[in-house]
C-alpha cells in the first residue's frame, strides 16, 4: 500500500510494539504530529516541558521496562535539546530511538531557519545516526534503528528525516519484528574452559556485577552462580538490583563511595569475576593498584571493554545471562568457608554510618526503603543524593535504580521518573534530587501534573551544590566558589504553582508522616527535605588513591 512518510513512521512504531513516545512538536515535524493525532488511541504521546525532558523520559521508560524508549523533536534547537539525553543513554547502554525532522531537502546546507546537522552532531554519542532524504528508505531505516538500539550492547540511535520526506509517498509493507537474539556466537569453548579452571582454583573469589547483568536479565542465573561458587558480591552503580541488596553475601557498592567491605575485599581477593562492568575510573581508583592480588575474569558482550581500562587475565565475550548458564552447567558446588566468614565479619565491623539525631539523606533513603518495603523504582539525579540512594536503599530487583552513571547528568532524574512511571504504572516511582539538580529541569513537574502521573519527587535541599562543595571542602581549601545556593527560590511554591502537592520537612518524624501520605496520594507529590549543608558522603576514596585507601569522616578529622 502507498503511505506518506509520516504514516510510515507511525506504522513502523506500531510494528515495533511502541505504545508510548515522549516529545515536543515544531514546524519541521508537524506532519508526523498530525499523523500521531490520528493514532492517539494506539500510541500515547507525552508532551514534556522541554525536549531534554523527553529524552530523559524515553531513557527512564527504557531502563524500567527493558523496551526501546522513543523521543521526538523538531529541527534545530528542538533536536539539539535532545543531545544531553542521547549522550546519557549512550554512556549507560540504554536502548533509545530519537526521531527528529529537519528542513526539506532543498533547504539542507543553506543555513535555513532551524536547520542543524543533528546526525553529524550526535554521531559520537549514538550507536548510529541516520538522515533520511528518500521516502523509499524510510521504513528500512527506522526498522534498522530499532534493531541497532536493542541488539548486543544496547544504546541510542538517531533518525533524522527531512520534512519533504514526511509528506512524500512510497510503498509500505508491514513486517513481523523478529525477537531480539542474545549474542552467543562469540562465546568460545576455550574461553569457557579457562574461566572454569580459574574459578575452580580460586580460594578467595569475588563476583563484581555491572550494568550488563541488569540489561541481560541475568539476576536468577547470577544468584545461582554466586551460591554455586560461594563468593561475596559487590556491584557498580549501574549494576544495582542484579543481585539482591538483602542477600547476606552482598557487600555493597565498589569504588569511590563504595563500602569499606567491598573495597578491602576486592583488594584482598585472588579472583575477581566481572560481569558486564566497564571498570570506570570511579570504581577502580588508582588503576595500577586495583585488585593487584587477583586474577581477573571479565565477562562482557562488548569486546571493546576488555583490557580497555584494566588488564584482565581471561575474558568471555557474550551475553551475560547466556555465559552464566554455560558456567553453571560446568562448575560443581564449591565452598570457601573461611573466606566467607572473614568477609561477613568485616561487613559486620565496617557498617555504613550517619548521624541519627537529625534529618539526613541516608535517613530518608532508609525510610523510603522501609515504607515501600523496597518495592518501588528509584530514579536519581547526580551528586550526594545519588550516592546516598545507592548506599542506603536495598535494591532487590533489576531495573529498580535509574541513574546517570556514566555521563553524570544533573537534571536527569525527574524526566526519567516520569518515563518509568508511564512505563510501569503498577509500580511507585520516586525521584531523588538535590536542590541544584532539581532546579535544572523542575519544569517537568508540569508534565507530571498535566497527565496526573503519580510520581513522588524528593528534594534534598542543603542550599549548596553538595558534591562539588564536598570536594571544595576536602581538596580546595574550603574555597566555596559558586556552590552556595542561598537564594529565594521556594520549591514548595514553585511545585504548587505547577499543580503538584508539595511539602517542606525539617524533621525525621515530619518526613515519615508526609511520605506515607504521598504513597497514598495517586497524584504528583513533591517533598522538600531541608538538610545540613555540611553533610557529606562517606566513606570516600580520594582522587588518584587506591580503593583500599578508603576513608571515613573520623579518618579525615584525625588527619
Amino acid at each position: 500500500m502507498q503511505l506518506n512518510g509520516s504514516q510510515i513512521i507511525v506504522e513502523c512504531l506500531k510494528e515495533q510494539g511502541v505504545d508510548t513516545v515522549f516529545g515536543y512538536p515544531g514546524g519541521a515535524i508537524l506532519n508526523v504530529y498530525d499523523e500521531l493525532y490520528r493514532h492517539q488511541d494506539e500510541i500515547r504521546h507525552i508532551l514534556t516541558s522541554h525536549e531534554q525532558g523527553a529524552s530523559h523520559a524515553a531513557d527512564g521508560y527504557a531502563r524500567a521496562t527493558g523496551k526501546v524508549g522513543v523521543c521526538l523533536a523538531t529541527s534545530g534547537p528542538g533536536a539539539t535539546n535532545l543531545v544531553t539525553g542521547i549522550a546519557t543513554a549512550m554512556m549507560d547502554s540504554v536502548p533509545m530511538v530519537a526521531i527528529t525532522c529537519n528542513v526539506g531537502n532543498a533547504l539542507l546546507g543553506k543555513d535555513s531557519f532551524q536547520e542543524v546537522d543533528i546526525a553529524g552532531i550526535t554521531m559520537p554519542i549514538t550507536k548510529h545516526s541516520f538522515i533520511v532524504k528518500d521516502v523509499k528508505k524510510l521504513a528500512g531505516t527506522i526498522r534498522r534503528a530499532f534493531t541497532i538500539a536493542r541488539t548486543g550492547r544496547p544504546g541510542p540511535v538517531l533518525v533524522d528525516v527531512t520534512k519533504d520526506v514526511t509528506a512524500a509517498k512510497a510503498d509500505f509493507k508491514q513486517l513481523v519484528v523478529k525477537e531480539n537474539v542474545r549474542i552467543t556466537d562469540t562465546i568460545r569453548e576455550e574461553d569457557i574452559d579457562k574461566a572454569c579452571a580459574m574459578i575452580k582454583a580460586a580460594k578467595k573469589p569475588v563476583v563484581f556485577v555491572g550494568g550488563g547483568a541488569v540489561i541481560s536479565g541475568a539476576n536468577k542465573e547470577l544468584k545461582a552462580f554466586v551460591e554455586r561458587i560461594d563468593a561475596p558480591v559487590c556491584d557498580t552503580l549501574m549494576g544495582k538490583g542484579a543481585f539482591s541488596g538483602e542477600h547476606p553475601y552482598y557487600m555493597g557498592m565498589l569504588g569511590m563511595h563504595g563500602t569499606k567491605t567491598a573495597n578491602l575485599t576486592v583488594t584482598d581477593c585472588d579472583l575477581l569475576v566481572v560481569l558486564g562492568a566497564r571498570f570506570s575510573d570511579r570504581v577502580t581508583g588508582n588503576a595500577k593498584k586495583f585488585a593487584s592480588k587477583a586474577k581477573i575474569l571479565h565477562i562482557d558482550v562488548d569486546p571493546a571493554e576488555v583490557n580497555k581500562n584494566i588488564h584482565v587475565n581471561a575474558s568471555i565475550i557474550g551475553d551475560c545471562k547466556s555465559v552464566l548458564e554455560i558456567l553453571l552447567n560446568r562448575i560443581d558446588p564449591m565452598k570457601h568457608e573461611e573466606w566467607i566468614k572473614s568477609v561477613l565479619k568485616r561487613k559486620e565491623e565496617l557498617p555504613l554510618n550517619y548521624p541519627t539525631n537529625v534529618l539526613t539523606g541516608p535517613y530518608v533513603m532508609e525510610a523510603i526503603n522501609k515504607y515501600t518495603k523496597g518495592d518501588c523504582i528509584i530514579s536519581t539525579d547526580v551528586g550526594q543524593h545519588q550516592m546516598w540512594a545507592a548506599q542506603f536503599f536495598k535494591y532487590k530487583q533489576p531495573r529498580t535504580l535509574l541513574t546517570s552513571g556514566g555521563l553524570g547528568t544533573m537534571g536527569y532524574g525527574l524526566g526519567a521518573c516520569i518515563g518509568a512511571q508511564v512505563g510501569c504504572p503498577d509500580k511507585q516511582v520516586i525521584n531523588i534530587a538535590g536542590d541544584g539538580c532539581f532546579r535544572m529541569n523542575m519544569n517537568e513537574i508540569a508534565t507530571a501534573t498535566r497527565y496526573n502521573i503519580p510520581i513522588i519527587q524528593v528534594i534534598f535541599n542543603n542550599h549548596v551544590l553538595g558534591m562539588v562543595r564536598q570536594w571544595q571542602d576536602l581538596f580546595y581549601g574550603q574555597r566555596y566558589s559558586q556552590t552556595v545556593l542561598n537564594d529565594k527560590v521556594d520549591f514548595v511554591k514553585v511545585s504548587e504553582g505547577m499543580g503538584a502537592k508539595a511539602y517542606r520537612v525539617t524533621e525525621k518524624e515530619e518526613f515519615d508522616k508526609v511520605f506515607k501520605n504521598a504513597l497514598k496520594a495517586k497524584e504528583p507529590v513533591v517533598i522538600e527535605c531541608v538538610i545540613d549543608s555540611d553533610e557529606k558522603v562517606w566513606p570516600m576514596v580520594a582522587p588518584g588513591a587506591a580503593i583500599s585507601e578508603i576513608v571515613d569522616e573520623n579518618t579525615v578529622k584525625n588527619k
